[in-house]
């Protein structure tokens, strides 16, 4: 597969025997109604990655690399065929689109990438923390959140 290759107008690439698809984040539902139209019928996975320490990774043309990257897993079990969907999110407006109504199964991954990374969802339907308290503050799978410690004692020891 060849850097110019494009599917739906994205630029597709391979990465280790996996077709990998950067989907600009303007397009990135319409983008996603067309795979599931593909036969891409089942989101595997959805997640983020936090870019703070590494902004100069390689992207192709024209995509310009940001703080945040939404990483999308789909399958399709007609096809027997894996695609990985990469969207560059900017830090200074943490927020995409819900994939929720093409994908429902994606409710529990976008809160808790909204809980980790701070990353909205816009058009989610119950976009609240998963796993940290409601009054946590912060998001701990930022790479500039501080990993502070929690003091632990044992049952018998000296305090």
């Amino acid at each position: 597969m060849s850097e110019t290759e494009t599917l739906h107008g994205c630029a597709l690439r391979d990465s280790h025997g996996q077709q990998v698809l950067f989907v600009p984040r303007a397009q990135y539902v319409q983008v996603m109604k067309q795979l599931v139209d593909d036969g891409f019928e089942m989101c595997v996975d959805l997640t983020a990655v936090d870019f703070l320490t590494h902004p100069g990774r390689s992207l192709p043309e024209g995509i310009a690399p940001e703080r945040f990257e939404i990483v999308v897993n789909l399958l399709s079990l007609r096809d027997r065929k894996r695609l990985r969907a990469r969207v560059q999110v900017a830090e200074s407006n943490a927020s995409i689109e819900s994939l929720f109504d093409l994908y429902p199964g994606t409710e529990a991954m976008e809160r808790e990438v909204f809980d980790l990374f701070g990353i909205a969802f816009t058009g989610h339907p119950d976009l609240t923390r998963i796993l940290m308290p409601e009054d946590w503050d912060g998001h701990p799978l930022r790479k500039d959140y501080s990993q502070g410690r929690i003091p632990v004692q044992f049952k018998g020891a000296a305090s």
